[in-house]
């Protein structure tokens, strides 16, 4: 296997794609001539033509729109959404549309689109260029939403997304497009929906985290060393979400922290809390706790560090935890 970084894992993924079935094309800002903002889509113009790689105006919906019509022709479009919080005028296409066409269909129109957009903070970017933006997905019916956090998940849940018949939203993790590297599967690879990856085992605490959260929480896992063994849980897909493995580490280490980018109330944390308090209740030994961003706009470059969870924040918490 080849080290690549998670960009360059993405950009594979869309070679492969691309060259495997003729119906899949990718549209958006800048992702032709330019090979997007990240280059992510480099050198698919050169090679497959602008009727499948297609640059597109600056509108978000109009992009989103105009995929609605292709799935029903038979493509298969891959969306790219420049920033996170650039989506957001797409979000009636989305909720109104994309998400309702199986159902209003009676199950006799798949829907196989797929959004993805580079989300979080770390790259001091302008207003609007930083989000965690994931609960507004997760929450609408008809869509499904995976994040990365290894360059090999990357092209594996992008390929996933591809070749889903229903709608798939993929958040990849901007901080790390560039500095994460990591080995890859040549030629076709797919990571299934739904099913989470364990990152580190351990026996006395779980870090539940997704995408540039699971580095950070490694990160924290390696501070608490010499303290506690910790593992770190990797969701990979937030919907459908893995209960089972959610479960099964939570009744192996019998304490919780879970930790996003995203605010605080009404965060994805909340949702996987709830599952531990339905389901894990009588195999834990302490509250279940969440480190997460706070409940404002994402600030400024200046101060965003301040804002992200730090390994510092989640440290802190599972030792209040293991004292519990």
């Amino acid at each position: 296997m080849a080290e690549k970084l998670l960009v360059e894992a993405i950009n594979d993924c869309f070679h492969v794609e691309l060259e495997r079935d003729e119906n899949v094309m990718v549209m958006g800002e800048d992702v032709g001539r330019a090979g997007g903002v990240f280059r992510a889509t480099a050198g698919l113009r050169d090679r497959f033509g602008p009727d499948r790689c297609v640059d597109t105006p600056l509108a978000e919906a109009g992009i989103l729109g105009t995929a609605v019509g292709l799935c029903m022709a038979g493509w298969r479009p891959v969306c790219e959404m420049q920033y996170d919080a650039f989506s957001y005028p797409a979000l009636d296409q989305l909720i109104t549309h994309v998400g309702r066409y199986r159902w209003r269909t009676g199950g006799g129109m798949e829907f196989p689109v797929t959004i993805r957009m580079p989300y979080g903070g770390g790259v001091r970017a302008p207003e609007l260029h930083d989000d965690s933006p994931e609960t507004y997905y997760v929450h609408t019916p008809g869509i499904k939403v995976a994040i990365p956090s290894t360059p090999a998940d990357a092209k594996g849940l992008l390929a996933a997304a591809i070749r889903d018949p229903d709608p798939v939203v993929i958040l990849e993790p901007k901080l790390h497009y560039r500095t994460l590297r990591g080995e890859v599967p040549e030629g076709e690879h797919v990571t299934p929906l739904g099913k989470a990856r364990l990152a580190r085992e351990g026996t006395d605490l779980t870090l539940v985290a997704y995408g540039s959260m699971v580095p950070l929480s490694e990160a924290a896992a390696d501070a608490l060393a010499g303290e506690a063994s910790v593992e770190v849980l990797d969701l990979r897909s937030l919907k459908p979400l893995d209960e089972e493995a959610l479960l099964a580490s939570a009744a192996k280490t019998g304490r919780v922290v879970i930790v996003q980018e995203a605010p605080r109330v009404a965060g994805f944390a909340a949702e996987i809390a709830a599952v531990l308090a339905e389901k894990a209740i009588l195999d834990l030994q302490g509250p279940v706790l969440r480190v997460t961003g706070y409940d404002v706009p994402y600030p400024y470059w200046q101060i965003e560090d301040a804002y992200m969870p730090s390994v510092e924040r989640v440290v802190d918490a599972a030792r209040k935890l293991l004292a519990f």
